[in-house]
Parts: structure tokens; sequence; C-alpha cells
């Protein structure tokens, strides 16, 4: 297991764990990618790197801008930006050797990499937990239209969660219009495994068996009473 950081399209320092099992770079790795106000270590891209090293796969798990070690305000994040390390996290590991490539999304991890995987020919399949795939209808859903004016009036937003206090600048939204995860779908022909639990309170569920019925190649796995983050271990 070793730590690198590479650059992103916009100089920012973006922080990653390779762990490679095999040195055959023949072999697909799977990049992992973190949903929102979580980061590399997550309990998904740890557990799912045990998993695929025990099988002899390689994992790259990186924090996206503004998240763990990496550069970047939270507050001036978009999916344009994280789609875009997506990119470069491929880009980077081309030069070490690596050729093929799987993505594992979850949340916002998840519609980044529905986004970057149309631009990138070498990335074979993709994996998605409790994916958004369209933040400007989920938004439209979660907020009234006095909300959403106040946040475009002040140009960003102070929330708390489990997590922490965070804010979000309204470009957020404004960029989530320029990244339809169902257009992108149209375009997506590589095999598609969408996992999504029923008792998502943040992600409904709809999104997810829409973009199924979109997807040429898709297996879409409904969990019975799992919630956005899968907290129960059954």
């Amino acid at each position: 297991m070793e730590k690198f950081f590479f650059n992103d399209s916009k100089g920012n320092k973006i922080y990653g764990i390779l762990s490679a099992p095999t040195q055959n770079k023949e072999k697909p790795i799977i990049v992992l990618c973190h949903g929102l106000h979580t980061n590399k270590d997550s309990f998904t891209n740890t557990n799912l790197e045990k998993i695929l090293n025990e099988k002899g796969i390689p994992t790259f798990r990186f924090d996206f801008f503004g998240h763990g070690e990496s550069e970047g305000k939270f507050a001036e994040l978009t999916v344009s930006q994280a789609s875009q390390e997506i990119l470069d996290s491929i880009k980077f590991l081309k030069k070490m050797g690596y050729k093929k490539f799987g993505l594992v999304g979850s949340s916002f991890g998840g519609i980044s990499s529905i986004m970057a995987t149309p631009k990138e020919k070498d990335i074979i399949f993709l994996a998605l937990k409790s994916s958004v795939f369209n933040y400007e209808q989920k938004a439209k859903a979660t907020f009234t239209q006095k909300q959403l004016n106040e946040w475009k009036q002040k140009g960003y937003r102070d929330y708390t969660n489990d997590t922490g206090k965070f804010r979000l600048n309204y470009s957020y939204f404004e960029d989530s219009k320029n990244n339809d995860g169902f257009e992108a779908a149209k375009k997506i022909k590589i095999p598609v495994l969408i996992v999504h639990g029923t008792k998502d309170l943040e992600v409904r569920g709809n999104q997810a068996k829409k973009a199924s019925k979109i997807l040429e190649n898709c297996r879409l796995e409904i969990i019975e009473g799992a919630d956005h983050s899968f907290t129960n271990p059954e």
C-alpha cells in the first residue's frame, strides 16, 4: 500500500492510496470514488479495497477536491471538478503502467463517475452505490423554491449533518445543470452495476430505477432495508 499525489487539471494536489497485490498491470485496477463529506478512507472504500485485493485486484482510492488530504475548499466543489479528477487519476495511473480501469462510485462519487465514464475509453465497467444521477432534480425535490432563491442570492448555503458543519457555494447547483447522469447514461455501453437501498432517504431509488432503464448493459440490485450509507451490517 503506497500513498501518492497527483495534480488535477487546475493544479491542486490530490492524494490517493494505491494498493496493488500484484505487479501484473495488465489486470484492471479499480478506482474507488467516495461520497460527499467522506474521504478515501471511507468504510465502503477500505472494505472494497480489502475484498478486491484478496482476489488479486489492485485498487486506487483518492480524496476529491476539498476532502481528506487533498487541496481545495469544500465550498467550491462541483461535479465537474470531481469528474475531471477521476479522469486525472486515471491519467496518473496510466503513467504507472495501468491500462484498464473499473470505477466504483458512492453517492456524489457515483454521479462524478457517471459523468467521467463516457470520456475515457479504457474504463471497462462501472459500479454505483446509492448514487445521485441528477442533482438538479434532487435539489428541486429537496428544497423549496424559496430556499433555492436564498441559496442563489447569498451565493452559498450553510448546513449541518452528522459529520459536521459545511458551506457549499451556489455554483454547485448551477454546475449540476451541466451534469445530467441520465444523458450521460445514454452514451455508456460498458457493464454497469447499480446498488440502492429501499430506505435511502438522501437519494430516492426512483433515480436508480430510471437510470437502469436507460443504460444499455445494466444490473440493478435493490437492497431491502438498506439506508444511504448501508449502516446495517446485514
